[in-house]
């Protein structure tokens, strides 16, 4: 699990670059998008993969990992917007970047635990079938905004962006990786 806990880190200091020169490049213009708005944003990313994986091509010459940052960074925003709700504000460089950091760390230690508990398993696994689990969590997280936010037994919005940022991280580990071993 060391292995693991070094390339996801390899990866959150790769997402987290592309991150902080885009913030450089727009600011925070995103912070006015609703959490709705997010689930979107990140729905693209995901169908866009999936189409890419079907039709063994894309036209536009990126390839899926940009996708997969895109995912990460999306959901990592959708929790920051969750926590502070939309604004037309401008938020400084340096809180941004903390909650950024905090967020990523929770999904890293959520991560570590269900590793432990499922053995790795994800290593076994095809990137199409994240692509899949990222695309139904999208289905839940969308419903769950079409009941308000309101569930009956199931985790929420928050969760399942934890979730999608993991399935994200464990895809571009094996893009970034798969050679090694």
């Amino acid at each position: 699990m060391e292995k693991t806990n070094q390339q996801y880190d390899q990866v959150i200091s790769l997402c987290q670059n592309i991150f902080s020169k885009k913030m450089t490049d727009y600011g925070t213009a995103w912070r006015i998008l609703r959490p709705t708005s997010l689930t979107d944003q990140i729905y693209i990313k995901a169908q866009r993969i999936r189409s890419i994986e079907e039709k063994g091509v894309s036209k536009v010459d990126e390839g899926i990992k940009p996708e997969f940052i895109g995912i990460i960074n999306y959901s990592i925003m959708g929790l920051i917007q969750l926590e502070l709700d939309p604004s037309d504000e401008e938020m400084p460089n340096d809180k941004t970047q903390e909650l950024y950091n905090t967020y990523f760390q929770q999904a890293k230690t959520l991560m570590m635990a269900k590793n432990h508990d499922y053995g790795e398993a994800w290593r076994n696994m095809r990137i199409s079938s994240y692509t899949d689990l990222i695309l139904m969590k999208l289905k839940r997280t969308k419903q769950i905004e079409d009941n308000q936010g309101k569930t009956l037994i199931s985790e929420g919005i928050d969760a399942n962006y934890l979730d999608m940022i993991n399935y994200a991280v464990f895809a571009m580990i094996k893009i970034e990786f798969e050679n090694e071993d």
